[in-house]
Order: structure tokens, then sequence, then C-alpha cells
């Protein structure tokens, strides 16, 4: 007989998940998209900006650990729940790739995580006690706008870092897949204001965690 998760197990899951998320530490399933592309000479102000760049991603991605983790554990049924567990699954793979290429570039992490995580974690419970149409509507539009996120930073990232730029340019592909899933399974659109409020949010993290 199978065994089934209680409550219980699921709390202590996401707690180990949270503390291995907010120091650094995650395991990828997949290969970097970066594992056969060389490391190009950049200046050490172009080293700087693409640092900064990716720790904005790293951040992101905590991020989405966070609401993906408060969604599962809160949804309403096993099936969304799942998909809840298999996008974080995947999500931890751009965890990981950011962090490696962080760590290649000379730079860090944000010292922010855990403030990051915490508030993400908390709008992810909201969305999800609402209901499971409103938070698999909240899925779709954050990664709407992580997704047109990314795109810019395929434009700002130095065009000789094809290293950062296959990472990003996968995180984008991935994200526009885990949108189209909650889509499918019946997201209900996020009001307006809330996506306004959403992108507010989203602009005080990418500019703070560019430089901590």
């Amino acid at each position: 007989m199978a065994y089934k998760h209680t409550p219980l197990d699921r709390f202590i899951s996401g707690a180990d998940k949270a503390l291995r998320v907010i120091t650094g530490v995650a395991s990828a399933s997949r290969p970097t998209p970066a594992l056969h592309i060389p490391d190009a000479q950049m200046s050490d102000a172009e080293r700087r900006h693409s640092a900064g760049l990716m720790r904005v991603n790293h951040v992101g991605e905590v991020c989405a650990q966070a609401l993906y983790n408060s969604q599962g554990r809160f949804a309403k049924t096993e099936e969304i729940r799942a998909q809840f567990e298999q996008a974080g699954r995947e999500e931890e793979d751009h965890l990981a790739w950011t962090a490696q290429r962080l760590e290649e570039l000379g730079s860090h992490i944000s010292v922010l995580n855990p403030l990051f995580y915490a508030g993400a974690y908390a709008l992810g419970t909201v969305a999800a006690v609402i209901g499971d149409g409103a938070s698999l509507g909240f899925v779709v539009e954050t990664e709407r706008q992580v997704e047109a996120h990314l795109e810019s930073h395929l434009q700002k990232l130095p065009e000789q870092d094809g290293r950062s730029r296959a990472i990003v340019d996968q995180m984008r592909i991935d994200e526009i897949e885990h949108g189209a899933a909650a889509q499918a399974l019946g997201a209900i659109n996020t009001p307006a204001p809330v996506q306004a409020v959403m992108a507010v949010m989203g602009k005080v993290m990418t500019s703070t965690a560019y430089y901590i």
C-alpha cells in the first residue's frame, strides 16, 4: 500500500526545502545549458553586470520555490498539488544553474534571500487559500511577468557572455511551459490591480537584488 503524505510530512519537507533554497543549496536534474559553452573574456565591469543580472535571476528562482512550495502545500486537489511539485522541481534546476553561474563570475547570492522567500511564500499561501483557480491564475501572471523580465535580461547581458545567456534562455522557455500548464488546468485571470502590485513588487526585488 502506497504511503500517503500527511500535512506534517509536507510541512517538514517544505521547511527543509526552504532552508536549502535560502542558503543556496540546490541540485539540478538537468545539466546546465551552459555546459559546452566556453566562458568569454569580459572586463571587470561586464562581469559585475552579468553577476548582478544573474543574482536577480537567482532571487527570482528563490521566490519561485517559495511560491510553488506554499501553493502545493495548500492546494485543494492532488492534481494541482502534483503540478506545483513538478514545476518546483524544474525551477530548482534554474536555482542551481544561476547559483553555479554566480560562482563562476566570482560573485554571490543575495543576502536578502530569506526576506524574498518569506514574502513569496506568504503571497503563494494567500493565492492557494482563495482556491486552485486563483492559485493557478497567480502562476500564469507570475510566469508572464518573469518571461518579460528574462527577455529584458537577454538584451542587457553582455553579448559575449554566452554561458549566462544560454541559462536565461532555457529558463525563459521553461517559464512559458509552466504558465501554459497552469492555464490548461483551469487558471482564473488575476485581477488587474493585483497584477500591478505584483509588477511593483518585482521591480523592488530586481532593483535591490542586483546589488546585494
